[in-house]
């Protein structure tokens, strides 16, 4: 599928926005969501999808729809999202990565949006610090956002703490969905905000709402594709807000 640039007029807007930030603080903060915004997938369902069927973990029966109701259960999907980290309790990290790694290489060709990945290898090389902040567990987008020079400690998502290098059930951090979102970043950054946030979904509210120069909400999810509707509430927001928008399609 082609996926449609950035207009010259959202770059040149976040140009300007990165030039006035490295001059007043010198070390920009930027931030992006993962699923639909990086990339045309889901990472974090299709780890999950790649562990039944590859993993051997000791999961419910009909373990998609088991997780499916209860991402549904009250609108809330964060006790379902943590607990899709919990399921990896007992597997050494390093495994974990490398079940990450396989399911990513799986998914070979990844449907990265062009524009992205130009931009933030601008912002690379303008001395950026580029931050994903996913509601998918923070080891199954690692891999994937290493396609796109972003290392594993700027990669921040659902996790649980480790105790010898071996994952617990203990939740870790805040569970990185709609204002969880930006307080994990501000933990991991000692309260730097970032100057850029860009998302698709309500999920990415908080990375629009408090990046202080340049909110960019982004969609290519067709009529009647899952996650349109998600999409259009983010780009009646951003209308709303005159944040910037753009659609892949």
């Amino acid at each position: 599928m082609t996926y449609k640039n950035f207009p010259s007029e959202i770059l040149s807007a976040i140009d300007l926005a990165l030039k006035n930030e490295l001059q007043k603080t010198g070390k920009p903060v930027a931030v992006f969501d993962a699923d639909g915004t990086l990339w045309d997938t889901d990472i974090g369902e299709n780890f999950f999808l790649w562990q039944i069927a590859n993993a051997g973990l000791k999961l419910p029966d009909n373990p998609w729809d088991y997780y499916r109701e209860m991402k549904n259960r009250n609108g809330d999907p964060r006790a379902a999202y943590l607990w899709l980290a919990q399921i990896c309790q007992g597997h050494s990290l390093i495994e974990v990565r490398g079940w990450a790694k396989s399911a990513v290489e799986k998914q070979q060709p990844l449907a990265i949006y062009p524009a992205q990945k130009a931009l933030i290898d601008h912002f690379h090389k303008s001395g950026v610090e580029v931050y994903v902040v996913t509601a998918s567990i923070k080891w199954s987008v690692e891999p994937a956002a290493a396609l796109l020079g972003i290392p594993e400690h700027r990669v921040l998502g659902v996790s649980t703490k480790t105790v010898n290098d071996v994952v617990s059930a203990e939740q870790e951090g805040f569970i990185t969905y709609r204002e969880g979102k930006m307080q994990e970043l501000l933990r991991i950054t000692g309260g730097r905000r970032p100057f850029f946030g860009c998302g698709n979904t309500l999920g990415d509210i908080s990375l629009l709402n408090d990046a202080t120069a340049v909110s960019l909400a982004v969609c290519s999810a067709p009529v009647g594709a899952e996650l349109h509707l998600a999409e259009q509430a983010l780009q009646a927001e951003a209308k709303a807000h005159n944040w910037l928008r753009h659609s892949f399609s």
